[in-house]
């Protein structure tokens, strides 16, 4: 009984003022622990996964729009008989595909982040993000300046070192945490 106790005061805890709303029950996010490191690390390598084919499909798009746009001559072909030709040389061209297919990667984590606090590979390993800084629903501002601050994950190496609250560099920057939730709150039912 006194372990139980233990648990339920641990630092690494939410505060009770954050609320998880669920279809049957509303459950304090002060239920639920701050996520290990190693359970953000599995659930960043499976984002990156889904990310990566994310941008592939991405740029796939912008390169078959580009190239329709060469064979049509709507953009300045510079003498180049092969839009691949083009492309090589062109940084214009290229800046172009890299801002297309960094804002779609970028929308796929900020659109799952602000529906539900969770991505894919958040959802798998039963993680969520929490609003610190007052019980509404955390802006796009707010969780583009966390993506920034990860430095594509790094940020996370904080948990590491920081044992007794368990955040990282961008959940302390962006005032939000990430959760490990039970079974029971990260059923589908509950999205």
């Amino acid at each position: 009984m006194t372990r139980k106790k233990n648990k339920q005061t641990d630092k690494s805890k939410v505060p009770s003022s954050a609320v998880l709303h669920t279809e049957e029950t509303e459950t304090q996010a002060g239920d639920f622990r701050r996520a290990s490191f190693f359970r953000r690390l599995a659930a960043i390598i499976y984002d990156a996964l889904v990310a990566t084919a994310v941008a592939m499909c991405a740029g796939l798009i912008i390169q078959a729009v580009l190239l329709v746009l060469f064979e049509f001559q709507l953009i300045d072909t510079k003498g180049h008989e092969h839009y691949m030709d083009l492309f090589q040389v062109s940084d214009s061209l290229k800046l172009i595909a890299n801002v297309w297919v960094g804002f779609w990667v970028a929308s796929f984590f900020l659109w799952f982040w602000k529906h539900g606090g969770q991505t894919l590979g958040m959802r798998a390993w039963r993680l969520k993000i929490y609003n610190l800084k007052d019980e509404k629903d955390i802006s796009y501002a707010r969780l583009l300046l966390r993506m920034l601050t990860s430095f594509l994950g790094l940020g996370t190496l904080l948990v590491l070192f920081d044992y007794k609250h368990k955040q990282s560099l961008q959940d302390r920057i962006a005032q939000t945490e990430v959760l490990f939730l039970s079974k029971e709150a990260n059923d589908h039912k509950s999205w």
